[in-house]
């Protein structure tokens, strides 16, 4: 391994949801079809599914950045993407959050982070972010609705730029620091 590939941030992006409930399997899905791409060798893709407190175990091994991708309701039309920057790492109170093993929401996997990041000394990814689709059918079945299946192309786009963006950012950091000393 060459120091340039040691000096690349970590990062894991994660598919959040139940894929027995429609639309709620949107983060499994568009992981599923990230994996098909070529991805750099210091980015993971998991599907979670509804493994949300494995998902925060897993973190604590370290990782500069995190993106869940999950279903999330935000009141727009179904299929809309967001791109949500979760600002404080540790700031969702564990107490506030619904801490279910089978069901987990992006908050309450952060919520239960923080907790075990508290008791092991572990650090949190310094960035973290959430790419939500707005779904329009979460009841009881497999498979998305038209508009969400439909995101999901674009969906890969926005985390793969994302990761492409850390990549460049990292190299512009390098570079500004001079060569690299063996």
């Amino acid at each position: 391994m060459n120091a340039h590939a040691q000096e690349r941030p970590r990062a894991l992006v994660a598919g959040i949801g139940n894929i027995f409930l429609g639309d709620d399997g949107f983060g499994v899905e568009t992981v599923r079809a990230l994996s098909s791409h070529r991805l750099p060798d210091h980015l993971e893709v998991v599907d979670i599914g509804v493994r949300g407190v494995h998902l925060a175990y897993q973190l604590l091994d370290g990782y500069d950045t995190l993106v869940l991708i999950d279903a999330t309701e935000r009141g727009g039309a179904p299929g809309t993407l967001y791109l949500i920057e979760v600002d404080e790492p540790g700031a969702v109170e564990p107490q506030n959050a619904l801490l279910d093993g089978h069901r987990m929401t992006p908050d309450a996997v952060l919520a239960l982070l923080g907790t075990l990041c508290a008791g092991t000394g572990a650090v949190p990814p310094g960035r973290m972010l959430v790419v939500g689709c707005e779904p329009d059918n979460v009841d009881e079945g497999i498979g998305l609705s038209a508009p969400v299946a439909a995101a999901v192309p674009q969906a890969v786009r926005m985390v793969l730029d994302l990761v492409l963006e850390e990549d460049h950012g990292a190299a512009a950091q390098r570079a500004a620091a001079g060569p690299a000393m063996n």
